[in-house]
C-alpha cells in the first residue's frame, strides 16, 4: 500500500520498522510495540494479558534484534530516509490494537517531520481514537463497530514476505530514484 501511495503522490518510499510486543501466552495479541531506537509503547491491557516487566523486557529485546536484522536486509546500502521537515505519511493495512502504529508514529515524530499523517483503510474505533492525537491528520476509510481483526476486511490477507519488501524498496519510487520523472 505504501508503494502505491508513494507512486501516486510522487513521493519517496521507506519503511518505519516497529515490532509488536506479543502477550506471553498469545504472541499474536499485541500488548505493545517497540521501534528501532528501543522506545516502547506498552498498552494499558498488558498486565491483564499476562505481561509483566520481565516478560516485556525479554520480548522487547527479541523484537529489537529482529528490527536490526530487518534494517540490514531492507536498506543495506543506505540509511533510512530522514523525515525532518518533510510531509510524512505512515501507512498500515489497518489498526487492531494500534500498538504498531503508536510506535511508528512516535518514531517518525521524534525525527521532526513538518507534517505527520496516519493513513489506514480500516480500524477498530477505539484504537483509531487513541491514534488521533499522535498525528497531525488521520485518514481512515472505515471504523466499523463490528471490528474483530484487520484481516476480516480483506478478501486476501496474506503475509508480506521479506523478499517482497526488499524488492519494492530496491525498485525505489519518487523523484530521487528515477522511477518518476
Amino acid at each position: 500500500m505504501g508503494k502505491v501511495l508513494a507512486d501516486e503522490l510522487g513521493g519517496e518510499l521507506d519503511v518505519v520498522l516497529v515490532r509488536k510486543l506479543g502477550a506471553p501466552f498469545n504472541p499474536e495479541f499485541a500488548v505493545g510495540a517497540v521501534d528501532e531506537s528501543g522506545w516502547a509503547y506498552i498498552a494499558g491491557h498488558a498486565a491483564s494479558a499476562g505481561a509483566d516487566t520481565a516478560s516485556l523486557q525479554r520480548e522487547k529485546q527479541a523484537q529489537r534484534e529482529t528490527l536490526r536484522t530487518r534494517r540490514a536486509q531492507y536498506t543495506p546500502a543506505r540509511p533510512p530516509l530522514d523525515p525532518k521537515g518533510r510531509i510524512v505519511i505512515v501507512v498500515d493495512d489497518g489498526l487492531a490494537t494500534g500498538a504498531s502504529m503508536f510506535a511508528a508514529l512516535h518514531a517518525v515524530r521524534a525525527r521532526k517531520p513538518q507534517r505527520l499523517i496516519c493513513a489506514i483503510p480500516v480500524a477498530a474505533p477505539d484504537s483509531l481514537e487513541r491514534v488521533r492525537p499522535l498525528a497531525d491528520e488521520v485518514v481512515c476509510l472505515a471504523a466499523p463497530n463490528q471490528f474483530y481483526a484487520v484481516g476480516q476486511f480483506y478478501r486476501e490477507f496474506g503475509q508480506v514476505e521479506d523478499a517482497e519488501v526488499i524488492a519494492i524498496l530496491r525498485e525505489g519510487t519518487g523523484p530521487h530514484s528515477g522511477a518518476n520523472p
